[in-house]
């Protein structure tokens, strides 16, 4: 059947029941899959459960809600304009596939937001373009989100409740559990499944390559500005945190009916009364997380994972943004800054970086809180999985936005339009600008990362030789500023110096 805009309809049959999606003739959509049951009522703050089959031909042609979560004028912008559609009945995934039939790689992508917001349908991770010139399937999920995916409620309401600070990381277990199930049947191959994200979700594939019930069900991985290190708590850490937003929802430890008598709006607002930053995320807790991702992986955990991770070169440009405290030269605020998030070893990294840049000392720091927040897990990330004998690749995105005049840089989140090749699409240009040599940036990785789903590899004919990342020459492939990519060797050398001397210090 045809319907608007010659799209056809086209069934396929999952062991739960059939879905009809929609096809162009080169792409094929299914949107808005359930891939647990709704976790709504007694199934808050629980674990996922498989979803209920279902009899007849269920619509798969318009996306799930996304989870309920805070406005982020972000992702306003990159929607278009106006906010998500927003339900606590949100964990549904969506299939972009050139066709049912044949074994493709498959590529999942889990978005960021700092744990707290997001969607795996905005318009700029639209899976059209990896279909149709890469031949690959590609996944988009949704998982929950801050008080409702994060909140460790073990310490107050008991074991019942194990695994509630890392319901998020169960829910995307559980999407990565439909696709090895279900995704042959959208012409996807089970065995070559690569997992990738940005931000929260390229810390969420950290800490995946780390839980136990995640293994054999991803093949290789892409941490694009995130690593396991970014927003992992202790038990302690998460316990102080659940008891203020219990404190700001008026709900007791030990009342569990209250637990789900509060409307989901409300545990956004408790949440977000504790101020910006990044409240919660994925919990060391024993259950879900025995350890430190980044331990995990220095024991070898995944060492079987070939693994591509980088950054891009301005990534807090973006979050000073919205702090006048960088653009000027009030010194003792910085360091207030700065120490919240490195400690006592602000003074001196401070001094360091004072003298690399010009301008007010506030635009001098942002390549240390760029090094402090995302860097330095990325480059831990790199140097365990190299020494535990996985394959490793490395990158830095180097494109400098013009847009607010350039003071955005190479910034965070940047890269995504680019990975995906969607330049496109909704709002884009407002964030990328409109400059041509955008779009041999885009073909240069978007085929980069095709190729590593392919084969393990991200090396292909549109770039110079990409050798492996390992502990001697620490290779990075730069993409940008201009069209062309090059190869750097160590360009963080000098900052991992000051950084570890410090570290050294300290301890």
């Amino acid at each position: 059947m045809t319907g608007a805009h010659g799209l056809q309809e086209i069934i396929v049959e999952t062991r739960y029941g059939a879905l009809r999606g929609q096809t162009d003739g080169t792409v094929c959509v299914w949107k808005g899959v359930p891939f647990a049951r709704p976790p709504v009522g007694e199934l808050r703050f629980r674990p996922p459960e498989p979803p209920e089959p279902w009899q007849g031909v269920r619509d798969a042609t318009r996306f799930g809600p996304a989870a309920v979560q805070p406005d982020d004028r972000l992702i306003s912008n990159i929607t278009g304009g106006g906010t998500l559609p927003q339900d606590e009945d949100c964990l549904y995934l969506n299939i972009w596939s050139p066709s049912p039939q044949g074994r493709r790689p498959v590529l999942v992508w889990i978005h960021g937001g700092a744990y707290l917001t997001g969607a795996g349908f905005i318009p700029w991770y639209d899976g059209s373009s990896f279909a149709r010139e890469g031949d690959v399937v590609v996944v988009t999920i949704n998982y929950r989100l801050g008080a409702l995916g994060f909140l460790y409620l073990e310490e107050a309401f008991g074991p019942e409740f194990a695994g509630s600070g890392n319901l998020g990381i169960l829910d995307q277990v559980a999407a990565l559990r439909w696709v090895k199930e279900n995704i042959a049947a959208f012409g996807g191959d089970p065995d070559r499944v690569t997992l990738f994200g940005e931000s929260a979700g390229a810390g969420s594939v950290g800490v995946l390559m780390a839980v136990p019930a995640a293994r054999g069900l991803f093949h290789r991985a892409i941490l694009q500005s995130g690593s396991g290190a970014l927003g992992v708590r202790s038990p302690e850490s998460a316990a102080r945190v659940a008891a203020r937003v219990l404190q700001n929802a008026g709900v007791e430890p030990g009342r569990r009916d209250a637990l789900y008598a509060l409307p989901a709006r409300a545990w956004v607002n408790a949440l977000a009364a504790l101020g910006p930053g990044l409240p919660v995320g994925p919990v060391i807790d024993g259950t879900v997380l025995p350890e430190h991702p980044l331990a995990a992986l220095a024991r070898g955990a995944a060492r079987d994972v070939a693994t591509l991770t980088g950054v891009n070169r301005d990534e807090y440009n973006l979050f000073a943004l919205m702090d006048p405290v960088w653009l000027g030269d009030d010194e003792a605020a910085l360091r207030r800054q700065v120490e919240a998030v490195v400690g006592a070893a602000a003074g001196p990294l401070v001094d360091f970086y004072r003298s690399r840049g010009e301008g007010p000392l506030g635009r001098r720091l942002l390549p240390l809180m760029s090094y402090a927040v995302f860097v330095r897990g990325m480059l831990a990330t790199a140097d365990a999985q190299a020494r535990a004998g996985a394959p490793v690749w490395a990158y830095r995105f180097d494109f400098e936005t013009p847009v607010l005049g350039g003071v955005l840089g190479a910034c965070h989140a940047l890269e995504i339009p680019f990975v995906f090749n969607t330049l496109d699409r909704a709002g884009a240009d407002r964030f990328t600008g409109t400059a041509p040599e955008r779009h041999a940036i885009a073909q240069a990785m978007h085929r980069a990362w095709i190729a590593f789903a392919r084969d393990g590899n991200p090396q292909h004919g549109g770039l110079p030789s990409w050798p492996p990342y390992d502990l001697e020459d620490r290779a990075v492939m730069v993409f940008g500023p201009g069209p062309e990519a090059h190869v750097e060797r160590d360009p963080w050398r000098e900052e991992r110096q000051v950084w570890a001397e410090v570290a050294g210090a300290a301890s």
